[in-house]
């Protein structure tokens, strides 16, 4: 399988959609109209026609961050060469990496998280804090750093 290469942040017209933020925003709701399920059921439509940052599409919202989500064309295996790479994007970007279940890049002055990478066994998933603002830049650049992993794992397979 050819993996795409990242567009350039240049190339991607947003001018026709709102901003991430907005759009994330769209999607929550007040406590006072949780069980609205006429206002749910409207929000639930705008799910249908997500964003794109980078020229990937918002897969979905991070369960207990609320971040947008943004699958990769590609599975990624972690080891150190790929966080070597990882830790490098960080740095560029004036952030650092902590490693729980999965990498979260910060920012090193206030320690605010802007993205986590999942490797999932079906798929690499992106969470991106909506209100940073080189987003697209910087989605670029983790996907760059992990599509390395996805081209040495189809070369493996391909020599097996």
């Amino acid at each position: 399988m050819k993996q795409n290469t990242p567009p350039r942040p240049s190339d991607i017209d947003q001018a026709t959609q709102p901003s991430l933020g907005q759009y994330v925003a769209s999607l929550k709701t007040s406590r006072d109209k949780v069980s609205d399920r006429e206002a749910f059921l409207e929000r639930c439509q705008l799910k249908y026609h997500p964003p794109s940052v980078a020229g990937l599409p918002m897969v979905g919202l991070g369960g207990s961050c609320g971040k947008p989500a943004f699958v990769l064309p590609f599975v990624t295996r972690f080891d150190r060469e790929i966080v070597d790479r990882l830790e490098g994007v960080a740095e560029r970007f004036d952030m650092y990496v902590e490693y729980g279940a999965y990498p979260h890049l910060k920012l090193t002055g206030s320690g605010q998280e802007i993205a986590a990478v999942q490797d999932w066994t079906s798929a690499t998933l992106i969470f991106l804090r909506p209100s940073y603002s080189n987003k697209e830049e910087l989605l670029t650049a983790i996907w760059g750093a992990l599509k390395g992993s996805a081209d040495e794992q189809e070369n493996r397979e391909e020599a097996s």
